[in-house]
């Protein structure tokens, strides 16, 4: 590949990886209101002894385990990036 290819290439990437390392820092901030929420659920749960209590507190589980997932997604595709970002400096060194 050419070296202004490359450098295209190379900006278009870091670009990328910039935004996803943002929603990355924003997934993780939610992610630490779900992960308290179903806690406090959890917690309710356990003193109110009720089927709405344990029911909410399901819901509020299914929300955290919905949001690891996304978290997880992100960290893939910034980690899918800084390799990708890796290479395409290698390339640009030789």
């Amino acid at each position: 590949m050419e070296r202004q290819a490359l450098e295209r290439k190379l900006t278009e990437v870091h670009g990328r990886l910039v935004k996803a390392r943002q929603e990355l820092a924003i997934l993780e901030e939610q992610l630490l209101v779900f992960t308290e929420t179903a806690e406090d659920a959890r917690l309710r749960s356990l003193v109110s002894e009720t089927p709405l209590a344990e029911h909410d507190w399901h819901e509020a589980r299914r929300h955290e385990e919905a949001m690891l997932r996304g978290r997880d997604s992100a960290r893939q595709l910034v980690a899918e990036l800084e390799r990708t970002q890796d290479e395409l400096l290698s390339r640009l060194v030789l």
